[in-house]
């Protein structure tokens, strides 16, 4: 327990009570695997009944658990902040170090043999610890929108999916964001600008039958699923190439799971268009969704889209070849004196001394 106390500070019984409860409510995510913000924190307080839906709570939340912190009453490890870290360079002590780690971390492109690929995108930095050990688990990619995402990022994304489909794989990107006017819109945003990129792209380098007066975007998908079966991949034609696809925060899971609401800003320029077509004043963040409850979302896309057997096959490869690596690390001295004997012999590494050593 990482728990060591700064200051000295009395605290009142209904204080003690919520620091209580923050510990439990750590402990039973920390048992897990998972780590909580402190919205995710004030979130699962709220669903509970144990505090009101408002900000003064969660700022004084916020306080209680930093003096908390303090005062050595909370462990340091239950609350982390994903917004603010530190870059490092990362050392080793020795070469023989460098691969024993890399042994462990050695990791092969599980998917390649799937003829599929999977990203998950999430809107924002704080929720991304949630989705971090699902995806790695599952070999998936994922990154944080941080909202909107920039032009960069999803000009960069619609090349990737360009060259999984050259490749001969399809893809889906699964969407995670808050279930507010903002939110659901950056769904639509983010399919729009790939399909404009990749469409343009794909055009430019392949041959494009027309069906119509024009270059449809039917007409580009049906190039593309024809180069995939070109590939070798099995796809059906009502089958999507590539898709983005929402899968949380959506208004069936907040009637499944009924997270805490918030009123929808009416300050947002979608307001209007939020309210027209989901007929709602209430929004949802994503931060109020159980974290267990999203990961499980994850892990469902991840076993409808996965071949096990395929997968298992390259699991058992790419557990020899650590092996390999872990023997090379066991080894080290035996290998480093090889090497600098070669060195030593060669120091120029003149194939002519090599050809000489030879005769």
């Amino acid at each position: 327990m990482a728990r060591t106390r700064y200051i000295d500070k009395k605290f009142s019984a209904d204080t003690r009570a919520v620091i209580d409860h923050a510990n439990s409510i750590c402990q039973s995510y920390a048992d897990q695997g998972l780590t909580l913000t402190l919205r995710q924190l004030y979130y699962q307080f709220v669903a509970r009944g144990l505090l009101p839906n408002a900000q003064k709570e969660y700022d004084r939340l916020g306080k209680i658990c930093r003096e908390a912190r303090d005062a050595g009453l909370m462990d340091w490890n239950h609350l982390i902040d994903r917004t603010r870290n530190l870059q490092d360079m990362r050392t080793w002590d020795s070469p023989a170090e460098l691969v024993r780690e890399n042994a462990e971390r050695f990791h092969r492109d599980l998917w390649a043999p799937q003829r599929k690929r999977l990203e998950v995108w999430i809107e924002k930095d704080a929720a991304i610890g949630v989705i971090e050990g699902v995806c790695q688990r599952n070999s998936v990619p994922f990154f944080s929108c941080r909202g909107y995402t920039s032009a960069s990022e999803v000009h960069q994304a619609a090349q990737r999916i360009r060259w999984h489909i050259e490749a001969g794989h399809q893809v889906t990107v699964l969407h995670i964001g808050d279930h507010d006017p903002s939110g659901l819109d950056m769904s639509r945003d983010i399919e729009d600008r790939v399909n404009r990129y990749i469409n343009t792209d794909w055009y430019g380098l392949h041959q494009v039958t027309r069906t119509g007066a024009r270059i449809s975007r039917g007409d580009i998908r049906r190039s593309m699923r024809e180069h995939l079966r070109s590939k070798g991949t099995e796809i059906g034609d009502d089958v999507a190439p590539w898709r983005i696809k929402r899968i949380a925060l959506n208004h069936d899971q907040v009637l499944t799971y009924d997270p805490p609401p918030n009123p929808a800003k009416t300050t947002d320029a979608r307001y209007r268009r939020y309210r027209e077509e989901t007929g709602l004043d209430e929004s949802w963040e994503l931060d109020a969704l159980d974290p267990i409850v999203l990961q499980d979302l994850v892990q469902i896309e991840v076993d409808q889209l996965r071949d096990e057997d395929s997968w298992a096959e390259a699991e058992r490869e790419m557990e020899g070849q650590r092996e390999i690596l872990a023997g090379i690390a066991a080894n080290w001295d035996e290998i480093a004196q090889l090497v600098r004997r070669k060195t030593t012999s060669h120091p120029n590494n003149d194939p002519v001394a090599d050809e000489n050593e030879g005769e």
